[in-house]
């Protein structure tokens, strides 16, 4: 089962991927920049729900 913060991180991503696409075709590099910005904290709080998982599920056993 997927932890909140995967799906959330997951969105998060996805999110800062339109918005680095979307300032590399109009030329726009603060939007590049946010863009670059929401991916990370997207993957770091992808992560962070998956260390979540695997300690609950060791947890479980």
């Amino acid at each position: 089962m997927m932890h909140k913060d995967e799906v959330k991180g997951s969105a998060k991503k996805l999110r800062g991927e339109v918005k680095d696409k979307i300032g590399k075709a109009t030329g726009d590099d603060k939007l590049r920049a946010d863009g670059a910005a929401d991916k990370a904290e997207g993957t770091l709080q992808k992560g962070v729900g998956k260390a979540k998982d695997a300690v609950r599920d060791a947890l479980k056993d």
